[in-house]
């Protein structure tokens, strides 16, 4: 596939319809770009659905309060 995109004077590409459908990507995707030793840039998509989330990690032995949950975020803000 060949696409072409415009560089616009504050550095911002669109990426073309075709390119967006051909990677799945919709508003809000994050993609990455890496250069290699050639300077050749692949476009990686990093889109990734909550529902593939689920079930990563395991269920809590119990249940944690949301006082809880602030007290640890203020305690890790504290630390750093």
């Amino acid at each position: 596939m060949y696409v072409q995109a415009t560089i616009t004077s504050k550095g911002q590409i669109t990426l073309p319809k075709k390119l967006r459908d051909a990677l799945s990507l919709s508003v809000g995707d994050k993609v990455e770009f890496v250069i290699d030793d050639n300077d050749m840039v692949r476009l990686i998509p990093k889109h990734v659905s909550i529902r593939s989330l689920k079930g990563m990690l395991p269920k809590p032995q119990k249940a944690v309060s949301l006082e809880a949950m602030d007290e640890a975020i203020e305690q890790g803000k504290r630390s750093s």
